[in-house]
């Protein structure tokens, strides 16, 4: 599982955890997740994330 960085924000989105409370089931992978996703801290597009190297 990948981890992914808002860019503006810095929030990272784990594949593995998910985000239960923003409707993203643990293991959901980020680009199974809606082009019209926002960013739940600052609002922007998935577009605007970037995949964290491992």
């Amino acid at each position: 599982m990948k981890q992914w960085m808002c860019g503006p924000c810095g929030l990272v989105y784990d594949e593995a955890l998910g985000m239960p409370e923003h409707g993203l089931a643990p293991g959901t992978k980020f680009e199974d997740i809606p082009d019209d996703w926002e960013c739940p801290d600052c609002g922007v597009t998935k577009a605007d994330f970037y995949l964290i190297p491992d």
